[in-house]
């Protein structure tokens, strides 16, 4: 466990998900892509590792992905097969906010 910063960029240690994180509380927690914890970039991935099966739904590449209280928002910069989670709990994408009609 450790605390994101905004700005830190990680890699997947079993897929080529990357991610840069935009915002996050201040607050220790497991940041995971495919099951297993993410990396630093310039830490080498183990060799042989593969994603959990429960957590496959893939990254797209400049999607943002938030979690559901929306204290952590993460942009993905290199798509890959595993999906992103914190503590386990899967991120979702975050939608485009509405803007109001013009009369």
């Amino acid at each position: 466990m450790n605390t994101l910063k905004a700005g830190s960029r990680l890699k997947s240690a079993v897929c080529d998900t990357e991610v840069m994180v935009v915002r996050a509380a201040a607050v220790e927690v497991s940041l995971e892509c495919g099951g297993a914890g993410m990396l630093a970039l310039t830490v080498d991935k183990p060799a042989g590792a593969a994603p959990s099966q429960a957590f496959v739904q893939g990254t797209l590449v400049g999607k943002r992905y938030v979690d559901a209280a929306d204290r952590f928002e993460l942009l993905c910069t290199k798509g890959g097969r595993g999906s992103l989670s914190i503590d386990g709990v899967p991120l979702d994408v975050k939608q485009a906010k509405a803007l109001p009609s013009s009369d």
